[in-house]
């Protein structure tokens, strides 16, 4: 039987990872558990948990590392804790939306159109559907949410979607999307918890991680932002290429016979730091070399000269700069990092207190600094699980029982 507080479980699914967590519903979600599967497709594959009372089991080790493996096991895992009974929805962490605005609920229409755009995302959306359906099989009474990572730059004006091809191509809905939705939505609601007034102004965010982009975002909308019409463009990444000269697909096809798919791998999962340093694509790893390696300081440069040129661009956008958000795994951990973006932007406002930079302070910036630069911790599970309360009318402090008809 559910208890009477209803709870939320979030999926969010990765190329090598599936994350998970549960939420009391409510207006401010609260965890009552989370954890990850990680290193699937190979050796090792892992079961992490954390559970905020402060029993967590060790990692358990899966039999078998292939996603379908790993998604069933998951499933079983779940259905085995007792908190699982009230769950009462999930949602899933949708990498690519097209047009749509807003968290949906799952449809056999939605499912459809995912189905449909599955080239627009192709590292993605497979898997992604593939947990819904799973869900869909094991548990069909169980509601479901969709939320889009492309959402939040919905509001980008045409200009900033424009890709500069044959107009036809428009029609077929090749343009700028922009990834990392979830994160920004996260911050640009924490930013208004902790500093209102700057949330509504000209706002840098930097989700910095494996994954990296920036949002310009002005009165809590995003006008632009550094990854296009797949997450492979923009700033350098881990292992993808960011922005590329396109004349490269033609000189690698002529020179070495480089299939479309050769591309596609190469772009995405051999360059960036670890295609430029021939090391890593952990920037900790860069660091920690860069001393006595050539190729890994050259990669950390790489990565924050073109932050720094991001930064500069979006600000040109924006008219100026009121505050500027490090987030990620980078963004929050990497002081040096920070301190390498922000040296030599004065011009804009910046100027970082050394001693807050080093210690990871909410706010980095000197008290007299034109521009206010902080570091916020962004949580995409606790996004998603707002999103389905919010979608459904969960646990929140006037129950919207419309929402929940199918």
């Amino acid at each position: 039987m559910k208890s009477a507080r209803p709870c939320v479980l979030t999926i969010n699914g990765g190329s090598s990872s599936i994350r998970f967590a549960v939420y009391q519903a409510g207006d401010t979600p609260r965890r009552r558990l989370s954890g990850k599967i990680d290193r699937i497709g190979l050796s090792g594959t892992n079961l992490i948990v954390n559970d905020p009372a402060g029993t967590s089991p060790g990692p358990r080790r899966l039999a078998t590392g292939d996603h379908r493996a790993a998604v069933g096991f998951l499933l079983e895992w779940l259905e085995a804790q007792p908190i699982f009974a009230s769950v009462s929805a999930a949602g899933h962490r949708v990498v690519h939306g097209m047009k749509h605005s807003e968290p949906e609920r799952v449809t056999p229409k939605l499912l459809a159109e995912l189905h449909r755009i599955t080239p627009y995302a192709p590292d993605h959306l497979p898997r992604e559907i593939g947990l819904i359906e799973a869900f869909r099989r094991r548990h069909p009474e169980l509601r479901q949410v969709a939320c889009f990572d492309t959402a939040f730059h919905r509001t980008m004006p045409r200009v900033a979607k424009l890709l500069p091809i044959p107009r036809r191509y428009a029609a077929k809905g090749v343009e700028r999307y922009g990834f990392h939705g979830l994160s920004y939505s996260y911050l640009i609601e924490e930013l208004g918890r902790l500093d209102p007034a700057g949330a509504t102004g000209r706002v840098i965010l930097a989700h910095l991680g494996n994954g990296a982009s920036l949002a310009a975002v002005r009165h809590g909308r995003s006008i632009d932002t550094s990854m296009g019409f797949t997450p492979t463009a923009g700033l350098v990444m881990s292992t993808r290429t960011g922005d590329l000269d396109p004349g490269l697909v033609y000189y690698l096809a002529r020179t070495e016979r480089m299939s479309a798919a050769r591309f596609q791998q190469l772009v995405n999962h051999e360059s960036g730091l670890l295609g430029v340093s021939a090391i890593s694509s952990d920037l900790r790893d860069l660091l920690a070399q860069e001393a006595g390696d050539v190729r890994a300081a050259e990669a950390v440069a790489l990565f924050c000269y073109q932050a720094k040129k991001w930064i500069g661009s979006f600000a040109a956008v924006l008219g100026g700069l009121d505050t500027l958000v490090f987030a990620g795994g980078i963004g929050e951990n990497a002081p040096l990092v920070r301190a390498r973006i922000c040296e030599g932007l004065n011009f804009l406002g910046i100027e970082l207190n050394e001693s807050r930079n080093a210690a990871t302070a909410a706010v980095i910036s000197t008290d007299a600094s034109r521009a206010t630069v902080r570091v916020i911790h962004t949580d995409e599970e606790q996004m998603i699980a707002r999103s389905v309360c919010r979608a459904l009318g969960l646990g929140m402090a006037s129950d919207n029982k419309s929402s929940e008809k199918a």
